[in-house]
């Protein structure tokens, strides 16, 4: 059992408070997940040529300032980050290709939870409610958001297995259930040369539906396609850029609620993490379908 959120400001005047809009649907959606949890934030494009890259570490005295110096003297490429508790947030020219062979070759004690021109990620262990309090998840403002508590039942607890999952640039996934054929999938991707960073099952669902889009599937498409080889129960919440987009499969015994105004879109696991939002009595309320992919636009 797993809690999803998710928030869209439809209204740009919202963008403000998308923190105080998610903190309290994360925490709520703690008696679901107990064991860690993550938040995906979208905020304004970066300028061109210039990529975010979210980043975890569990040693609590590592030295970013030194990782920055040296990041910046190894590749000539403009560079600044900012520091919150075990994350920071690298802003640089370098492209993916750049970052990954130096990370390789230094093999620092840190993990790259995302990538993108719009994206950070932040994930720990432990309660909702305090990861939301140290990472000071309330300020964050925004587009759109999507957030889990999880609650570990086939792999480690760990940051590296709480969601969100990311793959490629801009994109991530949570996931509420059970895939029954990730290795399948995994051995599959593996031999077209996607790497894999655990042995989690949500970890398949995202680098098959980022493996489709790259492909040329629209994500919209990647779902149909997963429809037929993502075996499992699942009520899956992804973002891009640009959107939020849900799907619950054929059997949706996986929970999930929905409630849409001209202002925002905000999704759950439970319609009480959605309680406290404004105008949400005169929201359109709804289960989705099994099957059906929902998708709206930041």
């Amino acid at each position: 059992m797993c809690g999803i959120v998710g928030f869209l400001a439809r209204d740009t005047r919202l963008r403000e408070s998308l923190g105080e809009f998610v903190v309290p649907m994360l925490t709520c959606m703690g008696e679901r997940g107990p064991d860690s949890a993550g938040l995906a934030i979208f905020s304004d494009d970066l300028p061109d040529g210039l990529r975010r890259y979210s980043f975890y570490t569990s040693v609590r005295t590592f030295d970013w300032l030194r990782f920055l110096e040296d990041f910046a003297a190894a590749t000539e490429a403009t560079a600044e980050i900012d520091v919150v508790e075990s994350h920071a947030v690298l802003m640089t020219s370098a492209t993916p290709a750049m970052v990954n062979e130096w990370l390789a070759a230094r093999r620092d004690p840190i993990h790259l939870l995302s990538v993108g021109r719009k994206i950070d990620v932040y994930k720990d262990e432990g309660h909702p409610a305090d990861i939301s309090r140290r990472y000071g998840f309330t300020a964050f403002t925004g587009s759109h958001a999507v957030g889990h508590t999880r609650m570990a039942t086939e792999s480690a607890v760990s940051p590296a297995h709480a969601h969100p999952f990311t793959a490629g640039e801009d994109f991530c996934l949570v996931h509420n259930g059970s895939l029954s054929n990730p290795y399948s999938i995994r051995r599959r991707l593996e031999k077209k040369g996607v790497r894999f960073e655990t042995d989690n099952d949500t970890e398949a669902a995202c680098r098959f539906l980022e493996w489709r889009m790259r492909e040329g599937d629209p994500l919209e498409r990647a779902l149909e396609r997963g429809f037929d080889e993502l075996d499992g129960f699942y009520t899956l919440l992804m973002a891009t850029a640009d959107k939020l987009v849900l799907v619950r499969d054929a059997f949706a015994c996986k929970p999930a609620v929905v409630a849409e105004t001209d202002e925002y879109v905000a999704i759950s696991s439970e319609y009480r993490a959605l309680a406290h939002l404004p105008g949400v009595k005169g929201a359109r309320i709804f289960e989705p379908v099994p099957e059906q992919i929902y998708s709206w636009t930041a």
